[in-house]
């Protein structure tokens, strides 16, 4: 992935005090390097902003979202992929954005958030270049659709590989089952697919996902179709349980969402058209505080 940087101050000269604003920022929050995605609690840091050329971050989603707000997070916070498709909101000088998280930043310290810039513009004057933000993730978020599924290229009954989209809480665990036998846990790579490296066969596969507070949605008929983007009708958030019909669309790219059930169950059938909406549940209000549930974070 190419990545064109824009941690500097656009004015010449400033870019040595705003190396010495950052040191000071990280200094503050006490240089510690903490190995865990951002909690619900909130945090203290600073944000830049880049330019995506030539990709779309390191967690592989087929598109950047489509508002262009998004985050890039130190290796710490981006956890091996742990933190992929969850949001933070993030404030700034100047107001707060709701950014989701899609790309790593080897070179960012914990509590260094660089923001897409289009996001950065919402919390701060382009020409400031670093400023002092506090962040915390986003529990059950909103999303801009259903859960949608993607086998990965080269994929086959041999070696499967699945990335998931539009889950909006941090996903702990995917499970595949081949016509309907039993469940395999799938291991998470560092790229944010979900990989079985013996295979889980075939197809259509059904998938349970499972999100960081215990929520569950079941989705079958995902077919081994690499490279397309299969969307579904279900959404991965807490506080109800429903089940919907599952409906996925075939993509070559774009992604999809998440919603609530503590467990979702869905049926697949491929189709052109769009979800029905009669068999998707509401999504409960974001609470503005951790959920009781919320694991801490923990320092490795």
């Amino acid at each position: 992935m190419k990545r064109l940087s824009a941690r500097w101050l656009a004015t010449g000269g400033a870019v040595v005090l705003a190396g010495a604003v950052g040191v000071a920022l990280l200094l503050q929050n006490g240089g510690s390097a903490c190995a865990a995605p951002p909690s619900n609690s909130v945090g203290t840091g600073k944000a830049t902003f880049y330019d995506l050329a030539g990709g779309t971050g390191n967690c592989s989603f087929p598109s950047a979202p489509a508002d262009g707000l998004f985050v890039a997070l130190g290796n710490a916070q981006y956890a091996g992929a742990a933190a992929c498709g969850s949001y933070l909101e993030v404030t700034g000088p100047k107001g707060k954005v709701r950014v989701k998280v899609i790309d790593s930043c080897p070179e960012c310290a914990v509590g260094h958030l660089d923001l897409s810039r289009t996001a950065f513009r919402k919390i701060a004057d382009e020409v400031q270049g670093i400023v002092p933000i506090t962040y915390r993730a986003v529990a059950n978020p909103r999303t801009p659709g259903p859960l949608s599924m993607r086998i990965q290229e080269g994929a086959s009954q041999y070696w499967f590989s699945l990335l998931v989209d539009n889950h909006g809480n941090r996903l702990t665990s995917v499970r595949v089952s081949n016509k309907g036998g039993s469940f395999r846990s799938a291991k998470r790579a560092d790229y944010n697919y979900w990989v079985i490296e013996g295979g889980a066969g075939s197809g259509p596969f059904t998938i349970k996902v499972t999100d960081m507070y215990g929520h569950t949605a079941t989705v079958s008929g995902i077919r081994l179709a690499p490279g397309q983007v299969q969307k579904t009708s279900v959404r991965l958030s807490g506080g109800t349980t429903s089940v919907a019909k599952t409906k996925p669309t075939q993509s070559p790219s774009s992604s999809s969402a998440s919603s609530p059930s503590s467990s979702s169950a869905a049926s697949a059938k491929p189709t052109t058209g769009p979800a029905d909406p009669s068999t998707v549940a509401e999504l409960p209000t974001e609470p503005a505080v951790a959920l009781a549930a919320a694991p801490a974070r923990t320092c490795g």
